[in-house]
């Protein structure tokens, strides 16, 4: 049982950075891999990048890979995204989910979402 909030999205202009934090509630977010996802205007939602539950293992989608960074400090319940160089085709609703592996994220196999953040990229 766990519920995922975003936070940190907002208007940037290209080639510049943003930090997006996903706080959950819950006591085993530890034992979860976390991930993040993105929906941009008219197109389906596609995955981005996933963090095994101890921090340890990291797994980008092609296109931000060298760009964007994910984290947890599971101290504070926490998952981040650092979003560097960003690019207009970067814009896009954010949001964080929950799975039992980087693998299950990847595929999309997830337990909990995240109500999502917008992040608009302008050129």
């Amino acid at each position: 049982q766990v519920q995922l909030v975003e936070s940190g999205g907002g208007l940037v202009q290209a080639g510049g950075s943003l930090r997006l934090s996903c706080a959950a509630s819950g006591r085993t977010f530890s034992s979860y891999a976390m991930g993040w996802f993105r929906q941009a205007p008219g197109k389906e939602r596609e995955f981005v990048g996933a963090i095994s539950p101890s921090g340890g293992n990291t797994y980008y989608a092609d296109s931000v890979k060298g760009r964007f960074t994910i984290s947890r400090d599971n101290a504070k319940n926490t998952v981040y995204l650092q979003m560097n160089s960003l690019k207009p085709e970067d814009t896009a609703v954010y949001y964080c989910a929950a799975a039992t592996g980087i693998e299950r994220l990847r595929n999309g196999v997830v337990y909990y979402w995240g109500k999502g953040t917008l992040v608009t990229v302008s050129s």
